[in-house]
């Protein structure tokens, strides 16, 4: 019998070491499944990522459009058909960015910038049409769009489609720089730049005296843009991501410029050779 006590005993020893390995191995094991389990936190939040970001809708200008005259139509209907390729846009730009910038990225980098696009599309349809009738006033109040948060698209909105590209974006830059009011902050100012536009006076022809007050009205309005823009600069130091200053500020900037520039030359072309070229002027840049 004592002789047999160590045999038992070692076996005792030998199973309760299996059992606590066991024990063990079933710890190891539940750990490793709790660390693979998202909590209700994490899962909220993908869920939130991955929500959709709605869809911009955007007042429809066709229908309020007068009669178009057949020679303005190919005109008018390729600047229909831009308007609906700005939304598009627009909205692949709401889902690319889905999660940047602040509060009010979408306003300043995807709304602002569509309404600005828009004037300038909305504003050549008027004057197509104003070639050979009346031109039609008021239609600027479309341009402003919306975004719904819930994805339709509204009864009256636009909807976008692909194909059409904004000729009357430019893609020259100056080096030029043009005068612009002040901004409330000098030295914050002098720490995150400012915004240099070529300057569009030195570069007209003579300009008939009849559209000389019109003329001299959108230049003020030009310098007015930049002083907007340059205490946009200041007032929004540190939002958004690396191409906010492009996407925010800059860009909205020179759809604006290309509309007053447009204008302009429309006034002088009224009396007189209506220049051209004068869009290349429209693009500014930001220097530290």
């Amino acid at each position: 019998m004592s002789r047999a006590l160590p045999k038992y005993n070692k076996r005792r020893v030998v199973f309760i070491g299996g059992a606590a390995a066991v024990v063990l191995s079933g710890a190891v094991i539940a750990g490793s499944a709790l660390a693979g389990t998202p909590d209700k936190g994490s899962t909220a939040q993908s869920a939130r990522t991955l929500a959709d970001p709605g869809t911009i809708t955007c007042p429809d200008v066709k229908s309020q459009l007068p009669a178009v005259p057949a020679s303005a139509q190919a005109e008018v209907d390729r600047n229909l058909t831009l308007l609906d390729t700005q939304i598009a846009e627009a909205n692949k730009r709401l889902v690319d960015t889905v999660g940047q910038g602040g509060a009010n990225f979408v306003q300043n980098a995807i709304l602002g910038p569509l309404k600005d696009k828009r004037v300038s599309t909305i504003d050549r349809i008027a004057i197509a049409i104003g070639r050979q009738g009346t031109k039609p006033t008021g239609l600027d109040s479309l341009a402003t769009c919306a975004l719904n948060s819930a994805g339709s698209t509204g009864a009256t909105g636009e909807t976008g489609s692909t194909g059409a590209t904004d000729t009357a974006t430019p893609s020259a830059t100056d080096s030029a720089t043009q005068a612009a009011g002040g901004t409330e902050d000098t030295g914050a100012a002098s720490a995150v730049g400012t915004i240099s536009c070529p300057d569009v006076k030195s570069q007209l022809p003579a300009v008939p005296a009849s559209a000389q007050a019109e003329v001299d009205r959108n230049l003020a309005l030009l310098d007015t843009q930049i002083a907007e823009a340059d205490k946009r600069l200041v007032d929004t130091v540190g939002q958004g991501g690396a191409n906010f200053v492009q996407n925010a500020i800059l860009g909205p900037l020179k759809d604006k410029r290309v509309s007053t520039i447009d204008r302009i030359a429309i006034a002088i072309g009224r009396q007189g050779t209506k220049p051209s070229g004068l869009d290349s002027l429209a693009a500014c840049t930001l220097t530290k």
